[in-house]
């Protein structure tokens, strides 16, 4: 059985698997094909892919392998080659529904690891976690380049330099790696989140967790935001615009899932901030957590810094391939049969969980 890796799109420098996850797949009696220059951003060479025993090929005969692999979906264009192939990737297909009901009239099986159930057994498979860490990590660096003062305190000969207050709206993997990588800089870290359970999470690292009482239950949500009362989200907004007017660096990270990123961060309060302030939103792809985030952009507006980023991942293309491959490979030994080929367990919560297409129908009922 073959399969193949596909070469991700311009905007994206991460690859679905590096060399080094090669010798996993012995194991699962697989021959490993990869479109040329796909690991190229990543800093996985071709001949480093050959000598792991990988074997360089075109796009067009990736997409005759029996099951292709990516981050994002192939174009559309391509879906009459898949057609009887099975696809693995991270789709975010409630937010594709259409492209979902083409891909199943095309006879593609296809699965979306980030739908799997938030359970323990999946952590192994989690790519939203594996990338939102990176993404909470890499959020607070690049605030650093764009905020114009230190994060630490300093004091010196020539006077006293405040540490930098930030604001992190959020406490799922995402946020919590901000915060950790906030504190290891220097910083003074207040904490949102609708959910009461984080709370000792947020102060285990040294953020202040700001309560607002009376949130919705966000227990069975899989770690997501879930949409809260009107009563609330107004004595939210009140207990935020207090912490914005006093923030340096904002960290947005608020998502429902399968649907509009909650406005957190209004322009008003925006308009209360220092100038040089920075806000990184790493909810924009969804729309974004505050008033005036634009997708991939960054504006400069009532002297504040918004920088609208979801791709921060693809900005750490190594260490974010390589998480992302080990994930990969966790789930297709669900499917993959070293003695029979593939081999669909659809008994197996997991197995299900991913499905979104098979047989030419749409077989997760959130797409229908």
């Amino acid at each position: 059985m073959r399969v193949g890796i596909l070469k991700e799109p311009p905007f994206d420098n991460r690859v679905a698997m590096l060399p080094e996850h090669i010798a996993l797949y012995k194991k699962l009696n697989v021959q490993i094909l990869v479109e040329t220059l796909a690991g190229e951003k990543a800093f996985a060479t071709d001949d480093a892919y050959r000598t792991s025993g990988a074997e360089v090929v075109s796009r067009q005969e990736i997409l005759s392998c029996d099951v292709v692999v990516g981050i994002h979906l192939p174009e559309e264009n391509e879906f009459p080659q898949l057609k009887g192939k099975v696809i693995v990737g991270a789709y975010q297909p409630l937010y594709h529904k259409e492209l979902f009901q083409k891909i199943a009239s095309s006879g593609i099986q296809a699965f979306s690891l980030d739908m799997l159930p938030r359970t323990t057994r999946a952590q192994s498979m989690d790519v939203l976690s594996s990338q939102a860490n990176i993404a909470g990590y890499k959020a607070v660096l690049v605030a650093a380049n764009l905020y114009p003062r230190y994060f630490p305190m300093f004091m010196t000969a020539a006077g006293s330099i405040a540490p930098a207050k930030f604001l992190i709206l959020g406490a799922g993997v995402a946020g919590l790696q901000a915060i950790a990588t906030a504190r290891r800089l220097g910083g003074i870290v207040e904490v949102f989140d609708t959910r009461p359970a984080v709370k000792e999470e947020v102060q285990s690292l040294g953020g202040k967790f700001v309560e607002v009482e009376g949130a919705a239950d966000a227990s069975q949500a899989g770690g997501y935001a879930v949409e809260q009362t009107e009563d609330f989200l107004l004595r939210q907004k009140e207990k935020i615009a207090s912490s914005v007017k006093k923030a340096d660096v904002i960290i947005t990270t608020a998502q429902i899932f399968g649907k509009k990123a909650p406005i957190l961060v209004t322009e008003e309060m925006i308009a209360t901030m220092k100038h040089g302030s920075v806000i990184i939103d790493i909810a924009s792809s969804t729309g974004g957590n505050t008033e005036l985030t634009k997708d991939n952009e960054m504006i400069i507006s009532h002297g504040v810094t918004i920088v609208g980023n979801s791709n921060l991942p693809s900005t750490m293309p190594s260490d974010a391939s390589k998480l992302y491959g080990k994930n990969v490979y966790n789930f297709l030994e669900l499917i993959i049969d070293k003695e029979k080929g593939l081999n669909m367990n659809f008994d197996d919560e997991l197995v299900k969980g991913a499905c979104m297409t098979s047989e030419g129908e749409i077989k997760n009922d959130l797409l229908k």
